[in-house]
């Protein structure tokens, strides 16, 4: 198979009644009056429908659709419909401001854009800010308005881009990610051979996730995982903490993926008498959980929490999983890697470490084709994927130690890069919109630990002349924020400083920025915005 909706297709025609996806109640209570479930059967012949409405419209390969479908049944169909006709898809997340979402669209080149009703307006108000030639827009059940287009006549293969996902990196705006079908069913491939704690049963498993479709571990991983192994994703809208275990209890879960943050606020709700999933969930996958609730975590829910190691740009080609034991549980281990991934690990002048020293993580995959499953490049920069595979290894960015026995431990990350609850967000792109406020005569933004999300904002700021330091100047700064980024991005805490850490040459000393806003947080020497950050 070539491309992962022939995948779906193949799984369809040897499983048909098999539970190809469920959303529980309370993930679709905002526009169903009860669960939607859809066999492989059923879901198959939706999206040979409509298929056949983009293909009546010229849609082919290599035309590119930006869909804002959220994590509904609508997004897999419509995914799945573009695939069969080597089209790729570019996922919009609607709570982005609009600005956000005219660059995505620009970039892209989305030749049209297919949104849930409701979202339409929103659409056709940044598709208007798209220069010539703007995208048309759609309601995902009115493709009939869809204007003809000219798609290419090549067969969809492997190498056909499959989706463009855009990751914030050491750069400002967000880096377009090519990511064709090799890459989405090498994930799949991957599942299916993952033994130890995270083995899975062909035809069995009910795969629950709560994360975003517009990210590549639910896109790629858990719904490839369950189409090449016919199983049944369970799709959540997002993370409702009171509703979980309810939700894991009447879908009949048998496996689950989270981030750090949702161990970490599971373990604040009141104990239960069926707090004890053991007889249910095989394990969780996942990555990011606090060192402190890893192993309190098992202990209290009973399956085990395996951390993995990967990257939008790297895929499974260079994923890290710690599915064996020994894991390390509580040292921020995420496992060894198999023989299908080398790596190294290096200093700032790509040195190789000594043994157990912390350095920069790099993978490629084995063999002849160091770029295997791994992403196609950056949309229109050419540079930044060279910059990436500098020295023909994939630079992560991310800081690891290498322990005794060969398993590998996170410890930090090198790029600029803050990850809160999931989200990777560019500090640089935090620094480009509070440069827009004329209260601040200079800012540097850096990551600060957070006991849920993993990292927070941390905004330090110089004002400019005649502004007072106080809450209300923290609180007008970030709120303007709001207005221009996405509610995550904005900062949690607000640093009012006298002077920044610079170089002789004037520029950020980065390392010493983290250091002064870790302090400054960590001593309560600040605003504390968090409450500001709110979906809008």
């Amino acid at each position: 198979m070539s491309s992962v909706y022939q995948e779906f297709q193949h799984t369809a025609s040897r499983h048909p009644a098999k539970p190809f996806l469920h959303i529980p109640a309370v993930a679709s209570q905002a526009y169903a009056s009860g669960p939607v479930d859809l066999s492989y059967e059923q879901a198959l012949e939706a999206v040979e429908a409509c298929s056949r409405q983009y293909a009546d419209k010229g849609f082919a390969a290599p035309l590119r659709v930006a869909l804002l479908l959220e994590n509904r049944a609508e997004f897999f169909v419509h995914w799945l419909a573009l695939n069969s006709l080597g089209c790729s898809v570019v996922p919009i997340n609607g709570e982005m401001p609009v600005d956000e979402i005219v660059y995505f669209l620009e970039h892209s080149e989305a030749c049209a854009v297919v949104a849930l009703p409701d979202k339409v307006a929103l659409m056709q108000e940044a598709a208007s800010g798209v220069s010539a030639p703007a995208p048309a827009v759609v309601s995902c059940d009115n493709l009939q308005k869809l204007p003809l287009q000219q798609g290419g006549d090549a067969s969809p293969g492997s190498g056909t881009e499959c989706a463009l996902l855009y990751t914030s990196g050491s750069t400002g705006k967000p880096k377009g990610c090519m990511l064709s079908n090799e890459y989405f069913l090498a994930f799949g491939e991957w599942y299916r051979k993952l033994d130890g704690l995270g083995q899975i049963n062909y035809g069995e498993e009910r795969l629950l996730t709560p994360l975003p479709l517009g990210h590549m571990n639910a896109m790629a991983v858990s719904t490839t995982a369950m189409i090449m192994n016919a199983g049944c994703i369970i799709q959540l809208d997002r993370f409702h903490p009171k509703t979980w275990w309810q939700a894991v209890r009447d879908s009949r879960a048998t496996i689950l993926h989270y981030l750090g943050v949702l161990p970490a606020i599971l373990l604040q709700l009141p104990e239960s008498e069926d707090d004890d999933f053991s007889g249910q969930i095989k394990f969780g996958f996942g990555a990011g959980v606090n060192p402190k609730h890893h192993a309190p975590f098992e202990k209290r829910f009973g399956f085990p929490l395996i951390e993995s190691w990967a990257m939008t740009e790297c895929g499974a080609g260079g994923c890290i999983t710690a599915n064996r034991e020994p894991r390390h549980v509580g040292t921020c281990c995420f496992g060894k890697a198999n023989a299908e991934v080398e790596y190294q690990l290096v200093d700032e002048h790509g040195n190789e470490v000594p043994e157990g020293e912390p350095g920069e993580l790099r993978v490629r995959a084995a063999g002849d084709n160091p770029r295997k499953a791994f992403f196609s490049g950056y949309l229109k920069n050419p540079e930044a994927s060279a910059e990436a595979w500098k020295d023909g290894w994939l630079n992560t960015g991310d800081v690891v130690r290498q322990g005794e026995d060969g398993s590998l431990h996170f410890v930090d990350r090198r790029k600029n890069v803050i990850r809160r609850s999931g989200e990777n967000i560019s500090a640089l792109e935090v620094e480009a919109s509070l440069s827009l406020d004329s209260r601040i005569q200079e800012a540097l933004v850096a990551a600060v630990p957070d006991e849920l999300r993993g990292d927070e904002v941390a905004a330090c700021i110089i004002l400019a002349e005649g502004n007072r330091a106080e809450e209300r100047t923290a609180e007008l700064i970030v709120n303007d924020c709001l207005d221009r980024l996405a509610y995550f991005k904005a900062p949690g805490y607000v640093v009012f400083c006298d002077e920044l850490p610079k170089t002789a040459s004037n520029k950020p000393k980065r390392a010493d920025v983290k250091a002064l806003a870790k302090s400054r947080v960590s001593a309560g020497d600040c605003f504390d915005t968090r409450a500001l950050k709110k979906r809008r």
